[in-house]
């Protein structure tokens, strides 16, 4: 029997677009580009650069230790500036610091020379822990007194290490510290030591 006039005509199957279809590799190559030109954005949006930094308070004329820096990443107005700094992208430097440096502070190259350069000396003393402050640690800053003097025997000397208490007590029962002073300074200091009978040391220091 032939459809009636009133009839609905046959619905038909609508094909799906197969991999022949050019509107498919179209809609791949624009998804690709926009991956791209994404990718490209984001490299471009972060123009920090890697230098080194200090973990923590160093002081003048203390030597450089790799686990003395690390890396942060700077964002620099001017590309310039990165020169007078060291990039995180090389070794960390060797050599002694010829001034101090605060926590976090970046590296300048201005900063690191040698034993000569910095003009300094190490000088290791043995204080009674009451004497000290028990913030005192590597980096601070310091005067060392003389008891019964009203002049510091060593001024703004920087401390370049300051072992645990704990360490100190177990050979001598005094804390240790190493400072570094410039050399006309320690020749003066042994000198005030070696003119009193029995030297008491007093540490105070500088905020």
């Amino acid at each position: 029997m032939g459809a009636s006039a009133g009839s609905a005509p046959a619905a038909q199957r609508v094909q799906r677009a197969g991999w022949r279809d050019p509107r498919l590799w179209v809609g791949v190559a624009i998804v690709a580009a926009s991956v791209v030109v994404g990718a490209r954005v984001l490299a471009s949006a972060d123009d920090t650069v890697p230098v080194w930094t200090a973990v923590g308070d160093l002081a003048a004329g203390a030597p450089l230790a790799a686990g003395d820096l690390e890396q942060h990443r700077v964002r620099f107005a001017d590309a310039d500036v990165l020169r007078d700094y060291y990039s995180g992208t090389a070794s960390p430097p060797r050599g002694v610091l010829l001034r101090g440096l605060g926590a976090g502070e970046l590296l300048p190259r201005a900063a690191v020379g040698t034993a000569t350069q910095s003009g300094t000396v190490q000088v290791p003393l043995a204080v009674d822990p009451e004497q000290v402050p028990p913030s005192v640690g590597a980096g601070s800053v310091v005067d060392v007194y003389l008891l019964g003097d009203a002049e510091p025997a060593l001024a703004a000397a920087s401390v370049v290490d300051a072992p645990d208490v704990q360490d100190s007590f177990v050979v001598s029962g005094k804390r240790q510290l190493v400072l570094a002073v410039p050399e006309d300074d320690a020749r003066r200091f042994f000198g005030l030591l070696g003119a009193a009978d029995s030297p008491t040391l007093t540490v105070v220091r500088r905020a």
